[in-house]
C-alpha cells in the first residue's frame, strides 16, 4: 500500500448535528397503528392523561362525559374516570367529583392515585389542583398532605417514593415553590431539598407545561414558558442534576430562545421525554418558524452532554405545524399534534422536497429522526364530530400499548371520542440494520449493463477478480448495501428527475429485481451521486462539480432520504475525483477518476485525506473508476 499526496481541500462544516457519531442502528419495537376497538369514547374537551393501576386504567382531561364502546348512551363524567383495562367496561364505582380539568395523573408506592389539575374542590372539600384519590371509590385520601396552593399543576412523576411537580404554582404545602417542587410521594409531605424555582415568562404567564426523569433517577429536564431557574439564564429548557443535592446542571441551549413567527405561541418548547435508557430525551415545540430555533420541531438531545450552546443531535421539522405530545418508548419516538408532515425542513405550510404525510400522528427512527412505516393518522371522526383538534395532549406508553389523549374525535380512520389506544398486539418489530460489517468479504463494481466484476478483499489485499452476470443492474450508478439490500441509483426517463434510488435484494453474489426505494423520494437526484455508502442511519455521498463529503440521513424502514443535506469536515482528500464508495471496516474504500482503488480512515467526524493510502495502482487488471463500486459479503 503506497502514501498518497494528494491536493489540501479544506471543507468546513455546514449545518451538521451536534454529535457527528457514535449513534448505531437499534431494534426498535412498534405499536399496531390501528387503534384498539375496546376501549371508551369521551364527549367534549379533551383528555389530557393516563395511568394505570392494577387492572384499571385511569382518564383525566377536560370531557364531560362518556361511554364504553359498546354503549349507545352516554354517562356523565367530569373531568376523571376509570375503566376495565381488559374489557373496556366503565368502572361505576369510581367517581370523584372535581370542578374542573384534569392534567395529570400518577400513582403512588401505595397504589393510591395522584391527581393534578385545574381544580379547586375536590369530592365538596378544597383541594386545588393537586389531591390523592382511593383508587376504587375516587374518595379523597385525607392522610396524604400534599396541597397545591397556587396554579395548575401541569405535570405530576412518580419516581420510586418522590412525586415531581411543574405547573405554573408559586406555593406548595404553604412552601414557597415556583413552577417546580419535589414531595413524598407517600405521604405527600414536601422536599426541602429541592429547591428548583423556574421564573420570568417569556411573555404571558410563567409556567412548567412538562417535565421527565431520567430512568435511573439522576436527570430531570423541564420544559416551558421561562427565561431562569434559580438566578440562571434557561430559556424554555432546563437540565436538573438528581444525583445529590438537587441543582440546575451545567446544560444551555439557545435553540429555544428566538422567539418562533406566530405570537400567539408565548413559548413553543411543549413536551419532553427520556429514552428507555435515559441516555438521551427528546423535546418537542409548536411555534412556526424562528431564527434558528426548533420552532415546529422534534429534536434529540444527549443526556450526559454538558456546556453551553448545545445543539440538538438530530432535528425532524414538520414546516410549520404545531407538535404536542412525544413519548419514546421501546426505542421508538412517538409524535402526536396538529402537523401534516414529517421530515419537512424544506417546507412552509407545505410539502416540501422530502416531505413525507404523517396527518397528526408519527413515529421516528431515535438514531436519525426520520419516520418510521407507521402511520395511523387523526382521522375517520362521524359528521357532526370534532375532526381535526390542535393539540394531542398526551401520548403515554401503557402495559397493552400507546395511549393518546387529543381534542378531537378520530383515530385510524375510525370514530375514536377523544383517546385511543394502539396495541403492543399486532405491532412489529423493526430490526438494527447497518452496513456489512466484516472485515473481508467482496468488491463490486460494474462497468457496463448486466455486468460487474467481484474482486475479494479482506481490507488491505484484492484478490483475483470474477466477472459475474447481473441481469437486473442496469443503468446503475452509485451503490451500497445496507443488510441484505443493494440500493442504487438508476437512471431511468420515467422518474421525475431523471433517476431512481432502487432497492434489490443481494443475496448469494447476484443482484436481484429492483423496486424503487420510495415515491416520497421522487424529488432526489441519485444519479448525480459519484459515489454512496451507509452507515449508522446515513447515506454519505459525494456529487458531481463538488469538492466535499455529503451525508443524508437514511431509514431503511421505509426507504426514505432525509430532506436535509450535510458536509462533512475534510482536509486533504479532493472528493470531486472520487467513483465509487464503500465502508469496510472502519475505512472509506474508493475508486479514482485515474482508475486506482484507494482508503482512507473513516471515524464518521472527519476524514483526513493525509491518511489516504493506495490499494491497487492505476492501469490495472480492473478499472476502479465506476460509481457504483459497493461491498458486500458474498
Amino acid at each position: 500500500m503506497a502514501a498518497l499526496a494528494v491536493p489540501v481541500l479544506a471543507v468546513g462544516l455546514f449545518a451538521a448535528p451536534a454529535r457527528a457519531a457514535g449513534l448505531t442502528p437499534v431494534t426498535s419495537t412498534l405499536t399496531s397503528a390501528n387503534p384498539a376497538d375496546d376501549i371508551p369514547h369521551a364527549q367534549n374537551g379533551d383528555t389530557k392523561a393516563f395511568a394505570e393501576i392494577g387492572g384499571t386504567v385511569y382518564v383525566g382531561g377536560s370531557f364531560t362525559s362518556v361511554k364504553a364502546a359498546a354503549d349507545a348512551g352516554w354517562t356523565a363524567r367530569n373531568y376523571l374516570f376509570a375503566y376495565d383495562r381488559a374489557t373496556g367496561a366503565l368502572k361505576t364505582g369510581f367517581a370523584p367529583v372535581l370542578d374542573g380539568a384534569v392534567h395529570a395523573l400518577a400513582v403512588s408506592p401505595d397504589g393510591k392515585l395522584i391527581v393534578g389539575g385545574a381544580f379547586a374542590n375536590v369530592n365538596g372539600v378544597s383541594r386545588k389542583n393537586l389531591v390523592e384519590l382511593d383508587p376504587i371509590t375516587g374518595a379523597t385520601v385525607t392522610s396524604w398532605v400534599g396541597r397545591g396552593d397556587g396554579g395548575l399543576v401541569r405535570r405530576t412523576i412518580v419516581v420510586g417514593n418522590q412525586l415531581y411537580l411543574g405547573g405554573a404554582f408559586h406555593w406548595i404545602n404553604g412552601t414557597q415553590h415556583s413552577l417546580l417542587a419535589r414531595l413524598n410521594a407517600s405521604t405527600g409531605e414536601i422536599d426541602p431539598t429541592f429547591q428548583i424555582d423556574a421564573s420570568v415568562a417569556r411573555y404571558s404567564s410563567e409556567l412548567v407545561w412538562s417535565l421527565a426523569v431520567s430512568p435511573d433517577h439522576r436527570t430531570l429536564v423541564a420544559v416551558g414558558n421561562f427565561t431562569q431557574v434559580n438566578g440562571q439564564a434557561r430559556n424554555q429548557v432546563v437540565m436538573v442534576d438528581l444525583a445529590n443535592t438537587p441543582a440546575v446542571a451545567n446544560w444551555s441551549t439557545q435553540r429555544y430562545v428566538a422567539p418562533c413567527y406566530n405570537a400567539s405561541f408565548p413559548f413553543y418548547a411543549r413536551d419532553v421525554d427520556f429514552s428507555d435508557d435515559g441516555t438521551y430525551f427528546v423535546v418537542i415545540a409548536d411555534g412556526g418558524r424562528g431564527d434558528g430555533a426548533y420552532c415546529d420541531a422534534i429534536a434529540r438531545f444527549e443526556t450526559a452532554d454538558r456546556g453551553a450552546g448545545i445543539d440538538a443531535t438530530w432535528v425532524d421539522y414538520t414546516g410549520t405545524d404545531s407538535v404536542t405530545s412525544v413519548e419514546v418508548t421501546d426505542n421508538v419516538v412517538y409524535v402526536g399534534g396538529h402537523f401534516r408532515w414529517l421530515n419537512n425542513a424544506n417546507g412552509s405550510d407545505t410539502a416540501g422536497a422530502g416531505a413525507i404525510n404523517r396527518y397528526g400522528l408519527g413515529a421516528l427512527d431515535p438514531i436519525n429522526g426520520l419516520p418510521l412505516v407507521w402511520n395511523p393518522t387523526r382521522s375517520g371522526a362521524p359528521s357532526g364530530t370534532t375532526a381535526w383538534g390542535p393539540i394531542v395532549w398526551e401520548l403515554w406508553r401503557g402495559s397493552t400499548g400507546l395511549y393518546a389523549g387529543f381534542d378531537s374525535d378520530g383515530l385510524g380512520n375510525e370514530y375514536h371520542g377523544r383517546m385511543g389506544l394502539f396495541p403492543l398486539s399486532g405491532g412489529r418489530t423493526v430490526a438494527a440494520t447497518n452496513a456489512p460489517s466484516a472485515a473481508s468479504g467482496y468488491l463490486y463494481l460494474s462497468s457496463s449493463d448486466g455486468q460487474a466484476t467481484r474482486v475479494p478483499f479482506n481490507g488491505t489485499t484484492l484478490g483475483t477478480p470474477v466477472s459475474t452476470t447481473q441481469p437486473n443492474l442496469t443503468a446503475a450508478g452509485a451503490s451500497f448495501s445496507i443488510g441484505n439490500k443493494l440500493y442504487w441509483s438508476k437512471t431511468d426517463a420515467g422518474a421525475p428527475n431523471g433517476s431512481y434510488l432502487d432497492v434489490s435484494i443481494f443475496s448469494g453474489g447476484s443482484v436481484g429485481a429492483p423496486w424503487v426505494s420510495s415515491g416520497y423520494n421522487d424529488w432526489f437526484k441519485p444519479a448525480t451521486m459519484n459515489g454512496a455508502f451507509y452507515l449508522d442511519g446515513r447515506m454519505y455521498y459525494t456529487r458531481s462539480g463538488t469538492n466535499s463529503l455529503f451525508y443524508r440521513y437514511l431509514e431503511p424502514d421505509g426507504y426514505i432520504v432525509g430532506c436535509t443535506e450535510f458536509t462533512l469536515p475534510s482536509t486533504g482528500l479532493a472528493w470531486g475525483s472520487v467513483r465509487g464508495m464503500a465502508w469496510v471496516n472502519g475505512k472509506i474504500v474508493y475508486g479514482w477518476t485515474d482508475g486506482s482503488l484507494r482508503s482512507v480512515p473513516f471515524n464518521a467526524s472527519a476524514v483526513d485525506g493525509a491518511a489516504a493510502v493506495q490499494l491497487a495502482p492505476a492501469g490495472g487488471a480492473v478499472n476502479w473508476s465506476s460509481k457504483t463500486l459497493f461491498f458486500a459479503t458474498s
